[in-house]
């Protein structure tokens, strides 16, 4: 049996499963976690803790169509000079609850396109941040960048606040798939901002692409990724366009007979991993590759690779703390989300209250299988007695929770009755193996395609 024939056994070209930067996936949030849970939760944080803080800026020049962020189109700073104002109280905020002792270890701005605040507000930004707690000496501060909506100047303000690592969005460098996406973005814009950021001191520089979108086909693939590989980024994020209009208006004016089909899909991903791996990219988990001497490069060496909401990551912080309209809070007990509309969410601010709309405290299930997905996710392996250990959870329930993958995969597992581990295709079957250890129903369309 071919490969392709086996992966269409195994149902990858037509199964959808969440991408598990969390336990349980955001849809099965609810409202039963209040402002109270939150502030109990950030007090109990134990003294001399890392936290990280991830600050949502949701507003963009325009609105790229593939996108299924919340965000919105200003052609203006009116909507973002108050905005900002609200996430200066948001910490504020914070900083009551979260005990004093605590250090600052990440520092992560999203978006949106946080890369269109002035250099005036970059500083004011920083004047916050510096004032809420002090940072760790290994801060990680690193900002999601649009090539088009940067200068040399907001680069350098960038810079005096912290910023040590860029996050470049890419996606893809043909006109054509550009066009159909609605974001015009030339190689050499891209090139100058990768030289402008290296010449400012900036040490790691990470580029997304994503595969799957409208009009793509295996020879524009391979042109952006040799295009990109001219760039030499320390870290590539190579992920799936999920075609979700249902969720994101805007991908309705990309049409679906555009899009690659899921054949078309599997020989985009594997024409560009190729590429990477050539170059001599270490792969990381199911979408990323680092270059040896890269921290998570190391940490996937290591066996201390995470996930969160970023994707994969090299935090090891005890919470992360999100700051700014649907922005998405991780404490040990549960998470809680902000409002994402930015008129309510500034109204809960404006009335010195947390604006936590949404969340999910965590049982002992959910902490178990968490544990077990993120393994699987970033390992793809589980080690039963230790996690036996860990969760003081008999053998014998562990072995029945993994009952079901072994149904399911067969020969694309192993198990010598202690550690399951994939073994066929992992980083193309391991959501789908991960599902199979998901308490939780999915209703048909709340996630994306598995490849």
């Amino acid at each position: 049996m071919t490969n392709l024939a086996r992966l269409h056994e195994l149902g990858l070209f037509d199964a959808r499963a969440p991408r598990y930067t969390s336990y349980p996936p955001a849809n099965h949030f609810g409202k039963a976690v209040t402002e109270a849970d939150v502030k109990a939760w950030q007090a109990a944080l134990p003294a001399g803790s890392r936290v990280s803080l991830y600050l949502h800026i949701p507003f963009c020049r325009r609105l790229c169509w593939f996108c299924a962020c919340r965000t919105q189109g200003t052609a203006t700073d009116r909507p973002v000079i108050p905005y900002l104002s609200y996430l200066h109280d948001e910490l504020r905020l914070v900083g009551q609850s979260l005990p004093e002792d605590v250090v600052i270890s990440h520092i992560h701005l999203g978006g949106g396109t946080p890369t269109l605040l002035s250099p005036e507000m970059f500083a004011a930004l920083g004047e916050a941040l510096a004032a809420f707690r002090p940072v760790a000496d290994d801060l990680q501060f690193s900002v999601e960048i649009d090539p088009t909506e940067v200068d040399d100047a907001r680069i350098a303000a960038m810079r005096r606040i912290g910023l040590n690592r860029a996050s470049i969005g890419v996606q893809d460098f043909d006109p054509v798939v550009q066009e159909a996406i609605g974001r015009i973005q030339s190689y050499e814009t891209t090139r100058d901002v990768v030289d402008n950021l290296r010449d400012h001191g900036v040490g790691s520089i990470n580029a997304d692409m994503v595969y799957g979108l409208p009009h793509q086909n295996v020879a524009r693939v391979r042109d952006s990724v040799e295009k990109l590989l001219t760039l030499n980024p320390d870290r590539i994020a190579l992920y799936g366009y999920a075609h979700v209009p249902w969720v994101s208006k805007r991908q309705a004016l990309i049409p679906e007979e555009t899009l690659p089909g899921p054949e078309e899909r599997y020989d985009l991903f594997e024409t560009a991993r190729t590429l990477f791996l050539r170059e001599g990219y270490r792969e990381v988990g199911i979408d990323h590759f680092a270059r040896d001497g890269d921290a998570m490069a190391e940490a996937d060496r290591n066996g201390t690779l995470r996930r969160n909401f970023q994707g994969y990551t090299v935090d090891d912080s005890a919470a992360l703390v999100g700051i700014g309209a649907s922005a998405i809070s991780r404490y040990p007990q549960g998470y809680a989300q902000n409002n994402p509309s930015s008129s309510l969410y500034a109204t809960a601010i404006e009335a010195g209250r947390l604006a936590v709309l949404r969340g999910h405290a965590f049982t002992g299930d959910d902490s178990l299988r968490a544990r077990m997905i993120e393994d699987l996710m970033c390992r793809f392996a589980l080690d039963l007695p230790e996690v036996s250990a860990a969760h003081g959870v008999d053998m014998g329930r562990l072995r029945g929770m993994v009952a079901p993958v072994l149904a399911a995969f067969g020969d694309s597992v192993g198990f010598d009755g202690e550690r399951l581990e994939i073994t066929e295709s992992p980083r193309l079957i391991a959501r789908l193996v991960a599902h199979r250890l998901d308490a939780y129903e999915s209703p048909a369309g709340a996630h994306s395609l598995a490849l």
